[in-house]
């Protein structure tokens, strides 16, 4: 039986959050706007058969949920995967994966808030950029400091918006392919083979789409976050793990699925603008009136959830850092109400430079920072399935019962699933939109690793 009282104990934290809030924060973290609109960048790469990169991703983000939780539900600490990692493979892993992931996730924060003032200003195209990127910044640091309940509240019916968003598109689009809409026949599926076949730029346009794929599913493992702050993490974050990623992989693939049946794939845009996204023209073409406005808003709060999710993750992450030695001891402190309000602090500044790197050098810095991104949450997958693997192998030499939840086909399955994430993370120099991964994350790397010795010099001294 594990004590799932005492990390949250030691560390400060409250266990307020809710098994439907748990998943919702998961599902908040993992969609942001790139199915909306960035989806159509892997569609222009592989085509139709973007559909099967969707399908295989998803099944190496399923193996990372249920590894994940098979290891949370014994270790239910603040610092989620960083502290399973520190437990298994030692200090310098579990220092890199959260400094690493903190660096992903502020560079994440800070071109969702750019995304989010863009989008308000397809309403208002005269306000200033900086205004609204400050006033989403200061209302979203507002919630991040109210209790944990609260901001779990906010969150799930932020994700909410999306959810519900993606299952009326896949709904709509089904009933106009087989059953047709009012004035309009049935679309059928002749789209997916009528404009060069199934896969018009080959197998490899598939591989390489998958690198874009990949990055949809990233989030998958925020739902171990909560743990520390869950009020029954041995239940709530395996099912929100798996339940995550099965929605994921639902909305992904049918999403796909109805796009590239209707639309032709070569004319999908793969514009960040918001009257390009392919869920823009199946509405018009439904007649919602005012679609490119609604999903305007959709994509909005999308952003905004993110954000959100993010800036909840990254605090967590510095204060887990602090609780190790790893970060200032001051970042460790947490509020009344049981938030690490200090470790926000760290967060803030973050996102003000990477808002600011976002704005000011778009053609230099920028892309250098989201290769980074890339790099920091594929590496993390590798050290998640990596631990995985020395917990199975430490619980059996010690006589320990098996954890309650268990990733069907260990060991076998894990090494799979890492074999295809750094398959991945080895495609990214290919890739146009991620070339710049390895450039960004080995220096960064590095960086992490001095760090590393000189704070334990500092503490041996």
């Amino acid at each position: 039986m594990v004590d799932d009282t005492a990390p949250a104990q030691v560390s400060g934290l409250r266990r307020a959050l809710s098994g439907r809030q748990v998943g919702m924060i998961a599902i908040g973290g993992a969609i942001g706007t790139g199915l909306f609109l960035g989806s159509g960048l892997a569609i222009s790469i592989a085509g139709p058969a973007v559909i099967i990169a969707y399908a295989v991703a998803a099944f190496a983000a399923l193996a990372l949920a249920y590894a994940l939780a098979e290891m949370i539900v014994v270790h239910p600490e603040a610092g989620g995967f960083g502290a399973v990692i520190r437990e298994y493979l030692g200090g310098l892993p579990g220092f890199i994966s959260r400094w690493i992931y903190w660096a992903a996730q502020v560079v994440n924060i800070g071109s969702e808030v750019i995304a989010a003032g863009l989008y308000l200003q397809f309403w208002y195209p005269q306000v200033p950029l900086w205004i609204p990127v400050v006033g989403f910044s200061v209302v979203m640091l507002a919630i991040n400091l109210a209790a944990v309940r609260f901001f779990g509240e906010f969150e799930y019916w932020f994700a909410m918006i999306k959810v519900v968003t993606i299952v009326v598109f896949v709904v709509l689009g089904i009933v106009y392919i087989v059953f047709g809409l009012p004035g309009q026949a049935p679309a059928g599926v002749g789209a997916l083979t009528e404009h060069g076949g199934f896969l018009p730029n080959g197998l490899g346009a598939v591989w390489l789409a998958l690198t874009v794929v990949t990055f949809s599913y990233l989030g998958t493992e925020a739902v171990s976050m909560t743990a520390a702050e869950s009020r029954d993490p041995a239940r709530d974050v395996p099912r929100a793990a798996r339940s995550t990623v099965l929605r994921l992989a639902l909305f992904y693939v049918m999403g796909m699925l109805v796009v590239v049946s209707i639309l032709p794939w070569d004319q999908i845009s793969s514009s960040e603008d918001v009257t390009q996204s392919p869920f823009v023209r199946l509405f018009s073409m439904v007649g919602v009136p005012a679609a490119a406005g609604i999903m305007n808003f959709v994509v909005l709060t999308a952003a905004l959830s993110a954000m959100n999710t993010n800036l909840y993750l990254t605090a967590r992450m510095t204060h887990s850092l602090a609780l190790d030695g790893y970060a200032p001891r001051w970042f460790a402190g947490v509020s009344a109400n049981g938030v690490p309000r200090r470790a926000l602090v760290l967060s803030a500044a973050g996102l003000a430079l990477a808002a600011a790197l976002a704005v000011f050098t778009e053609e230099s810095a920028f892309p250098l920072l989201i290769g980074l991104a890339l790099f920091a949450a594929l590496v993390v997958w590798l050290m998640i399935f990596a631990a995985h693997l020395v917990f199975r192998r430490r619980r059996a030499a010690q006589g320990l019962d098996p954890s309650p939840v268990r990733l069907p086909g260990a060991p076998v399955t894990t090494v799979l699933a890492m074999l295809f994430v750094a398959a991945v993370l080895l495609t990214t120099p290919f890739t146009e939109q991620f070339n710049t991964a390895w450039k960004a994350g080995v220096p960064f790397v590095v960086v992490l690793c001095i760090a590393y010795y000189a704070i334990n010099r500092k503490k041996a001294a």
